[in-house]
């Protein structure tokens, strides 16, 4: 079982997190304690960052130092409501200030 010094508190349901890194390189939370349940593979790299992979098809097995968890965000009972992002929006671009021939430089 891992240890409780880097267990956070979800801000939405007050639930025990914890952060980890994916196979991307983006951030993921995760449920603090095991689940037999979970789809994560969860391990400590040497560096002590948690990272987590899926469990799929090709490596459906837990590995070395690695423990199964739960996505946070499947089990949370008051998720965040995501914003879009403005670049998200297809078809909007930025006005682009174009400069008439009044323009004179001396």
């Amino acid at each position: 079982m891992p240890s409780d010094h880097d267990v956070a508190t979800c801000d939405g349901c007050l639930s025990r997190i914890r952060w980890t890194i994916t196979v991307n390189g983006k951030r993921q939370a995760i449920n603090a304690d095991p689940d037999p349940a979970g789809n994560l593979a969860v391990y400590r790299d040497g560096t002590g960052t948690l990272k987590a992979r899926v469990l799929t098809g090709d490596r459906n097995r837990l590995e070395g130092n690695e423990w199964q968890a739960m996505p946070h965000a499947a089990t949370c009972s008051r998720p965040r409501p995501r914003t879009p992002r403005p670049s998200s929006r297809p078809g909007r671009r930025t006005p682009t200030v174009r400069y008439g021939t009044w323009r004179r430089t001396w």
